[in-house]
């Protein structure tokens, strides 16, 4: 629905936003309900460590949306990373999510200068400097 068709648009946003937040509130109040055991087995089944987990599940699903922004700058394609590399885009996408460089990648990113920039700032650099081009870029 676009902003000329929806009669008020920022009460929408608003509105939307809080049950996003409460929707989020309802996911951690549910994971403090597992017992420990229960929250180990279900890291290791993602094979994940259960801090990192429990930090990911804080942060919220929209933690890592820097990563598909960052690939496109690079000309790497997202697709095409997760079908042939799915683990290891799994694996960005938690170190995007647990990164503490939010603020200067979102400005980078909306600047267009991340090519540039990211290698001083992003826990995932040595990975993104390391994927095959040819077998990753966006056609």
């Amino acid at each position: 629905m676009s902003t000329a068709s929806r009669p008020y648009p920022i009460v929408q946003d608003l509105i939307e936003s809080f049950a996003n937040w409460l929707k989020h509130r309802r996911e951690l109040n549910e994971m403090r309900q597992l017992d420990r055991a229960d929250f180990d087995r279900i890291a290791s089944d993602l094979r994940i460590a259960p801090d990192d987990l429990e930090e990911l599940v804080r942060h919220g699903r929209h933690a890592a949306d820097e990563l598909p922004k960052m690939l496109d700058q690079l000309g790497i394609s997202a697709e095409q990373l997760g079908r042939t590399q799915p683990l290891l885009l799994r694996d960005m996408e938690r170190v995007c999510a647990l990164c503490g460089h939010k603020s200067q990648c979102d400005r980078d990113l909306a600047d267009g200068t991340a090519a540039e920039n990211y290698q001083g700032y992003c826990g995932n650099a040595s990975t993104l400097e390391s994927l095959d081009r040819d077998a990753t870029t966006t056609h």
